[in-house]
């Protein structure tokens, strides 16, 4: 039978790429990878990936019928469509809004942290400076999260709504660009992070970015 085929970019850099992999990998659904490595920005398009995607951009989904699903979030709520038992969102209603209000919040926000922290995972970088701007917004995702884990979270495990859902999904990206840039959080907020770099799908993702000998020159030295 054949495979859903997930077209990503390089994963020591493709936040969004990591964000429906792993929603994927949750909720149990098996699916063919493809990488195209990504190039500086400003490049322009990249015809390898503008040959699969509709938009240009990757993460694509293309399903055994041929249909394309293109966008990350979109993406993610096929695989809870798919798997719904999964629990990718909470049931309740409440609790459901809200996490879908934090996913979002982080596809369309957090411009500051995107453009000041971006995502290497092979990279450690002490002494990085940002702005107020990014330090708000740094504080934003870390009351956010933590305001929704002290709600919605369970004793028994450590993600923000109780388990792994697609809220975990988007802002694991975010939890490696704190670990590369040495982000001061909040206690609460650091326990997180170290508990999606022990998830065992993240680390499979995060062995195989440190295997990648691709590079994108201007994040590596900036």
């Amino acid at each position: 039978m054949a495979l859903p085929i997930l077209t990503i970019g390089n994963k020591n850099y493709s936040s969004w790429s990591m964000r429906p992999w792993l929603a994927l990998k949750w909720a149990g659904i098996a699916f063919e990878e493809r990488i195209i490595p990504l190039g500086p920005r400003g490049m322009g398009p990249n015809p390898d990936i503008v040959a699969v995607s509709p938009s240009g951009t990757v993460p694509v989904l293309e399903l055994p019928d041929g249909e394309k699903i293109w966008d990350t979030l979109s993406i993610c709520e096929w695989a809870h469509e798919q798997a719904p038992d999964a629990g990718l969102w909470p049931k309740d209603a409440v609790a459901r809004a809200l996490a879908r209000s934090a996913t979002c919040e982080m596809h369309s926000g957090f411009a500051a942290v995107r453009q000041t922290f971006p995502m290497n995972l092979k990279r450690v970088k002490a002494g990085h400076e940002w702005s107020e701007t990014a330090q708000a917004q740094v504080q934003r995702i870390d009351d956010l999260l933590c305001g929704l884990k002290s709600r919605f979270g369970s004793t028994d495990s450590p993600f923000i709504m109780g388990h792994r859902t697609i809220v975990d999904a988007f802002y694991a990206p975010v939890a490696t660009r704190f670990r590369t840039y040495q982000v001061p959080v909040s206690a609460a907020l650091q326990a997180w992070c170290e508990a999606i770099f022990q998830d065992p799908d993240f680390a499979t993702w995060d062995q195989a970015a440190q295997l990648e000998t691709w590079t994108i020159a201007e994040t590596d030295v900036a």
